[in-house]
């Protein structure tokens, strides 16, 4: 595992390499491989052929073969020729972050949408790749290619069988897009509130799903350990049911081909009523993992400043010693947009609870509304779609003192005007 520290770089100043080294570790770790040796490397000038100096190929050549590594990794993007240049020189097979990520979502993926997804960014980032050879590594393991040998189906395929494929996903990503806009439509005439769960790969935001719906979502201590869209229904408090969402995990220099790729999942979170951003308050890298959730947010035209949907969920605050977890407790008392919780233990999730209640009753209005008593379908609706503050009922009518959305409002009086 290597780590280029390209000097001219500027997106280095708030991760520190060993921090992004780490992270990338992690990512391999992720899909099982067995790292042997992890590093950064200075690069003062980037080199077109190699990315990296001579001196740094034949170092990391000789840890390669005495550690008889068959894989390394670059965490940093390699152009094909830089690619191939280095697998010549260290006599290793040679991937890039693109590479290990897409290789993550392909072990990952379950649903058919997930599927498709990785399938076409795999295919877009191989086109310039179909050139490489290799005649003595073995396939190691399934995914999407990038860490197999001979004989691999996806070198062997030509651009046309390709761009054809690729049309063929689109076509088929467009039809899974038309179907969400309709859930989406259906959803809002019933109309349950959609609450999105977004936030750096790893945040606990699949714990936080469990903790929220008590179901059993796939939650572990790796990067990526969800890929696909998960919702499940909720209560609050209130009695007011919601829609909650759990999406993919986002991470620094994500392709812009994977954002891409990922924009119908990523749709849900755009739709949404109610955006959690979940971050894992207890990360040395806390604040440039917010940079990076919030770089992608403005990339789908999402302003998590400005945007009153946007509520921090700052996590894992079981992980941090009394003094940090008081000081995380008082930021959030001061900001009405944030929330200090513990998704493994359960602490604040009942503060979390309320702020989202009483977000979602922010915009209702408090009317006056009177019901025939026999018109038991029309009190029915209002007790599940409002708040009934207050009840008086006469001989023939009842008198409701009610908290409800205006778009509910409007729905009861089409559908139960009294005459």
């Amino acid at each position: 595992m290597v780590h280029p520290v390209l000097r001219n770089e500027t997106d280095g100043a708030l991760r520190p390499p060993e921090s992004c080294l780490d992270e990338a570790v992690g990512l391999a770790l992720a899909i099982e491989l067995d790292v042997v040796h992890a590093e950064c490397v200075r690069v003062n000038r980037p080199q077109p052929s190699t990315l990296l100096g001579s001196g740094t190929v034949e170092h990391l050549a000789q840890i390669v073969e005495e550690a008889e590594a068959s894989l390394v990794i670059m965490d940093h993007a390699l152009s094909p020729v830089q690619q191939r240049n280095l697998e010549k020189g260290l006599k290793a097979k040679v991937i890039d972050r693109t590479g290990l990520i897409l290789e993550i979502f392909g072990a990952r993926a379950r649903t058919r949408e997930g599927m498709l997804q990785v399938e076409l960014a795999a295919l877009t980032y191989q086109k310039s790749r179909l050139v490489r050879s290799w005649t003595h590594l073995e396939r190691q393991r399934g995914g999407f290619g990038f860490l197999g040998g001979p004989g691999e189906s996806q070198l062997e395929i030509d651009r046309r069988l390709i761009g054809d494929r690729i049309i063929k996903i689109k076509k088929e990503l467009d039809e899974v897009r038309r179907t969400r806009g309709l859930h989406r439509k259906a959803r809002a005439k019933v109309p349950y509130p959609v609450v999105a769960l977004v936030g750096y790969t790893n945040a606990g935001k699949s714990t936080l799903f469990n903790r929220l719906a008590n179901a059993d979502v796939f939650a572990k201590d790796l990067l990526f350990a969800t890929l696909d869209p998960t919702m499940r229904q909720v209560t609050l408090p209130s009695g007011r049911k919601v829609i909650l969402s759990d999406t993919v995990g986002f991470i620094s220099d994500l392709p812009h081909g994977l954002v891409a790729a990922f924009r119908a999942t990523l749709e849900e979170v755009d739709a949404a009523d109610i955006i959690l951003h979940v971050r894992d308050i207890s990360h040395i890298d806390t604040d440039a993992q917010k940079a990076d959730v919030h770089e992608v947010m403005r990339d789908m035209g999402i302003d998590p400043d400005e945007d009153e949907r946007v509520i921090e969920v700052l996590n894992k605050i079981d992980a941090l010693d009394g003094e940090s977890r008081d000081a995380v407790l008082a930021q959030t008392s001061r900001n009405p947009r944030a929330v200090a919780v513990s998704a493994l233990t359960g602490g604040g999730i009942d503060d979390l609870d309320l702020l989202l209640d009483q977000r979602m009753n922010a915009h209702r209005q408090v009317v006056d509304l009177s019901v025939k008593l026999d018109d038991g379908a029309a009190l029915a609706w209002l007790y599940a779609k409002g708040e009934v503050l207050d009840r008086r009922d006469d001989e023939e009518q009842a008198h409701l003192h009610v908290a409800i959305d205006p778009a509910d409002l409007a729905r009861y009086e089409k559908r139960f005007a009294q005459g």
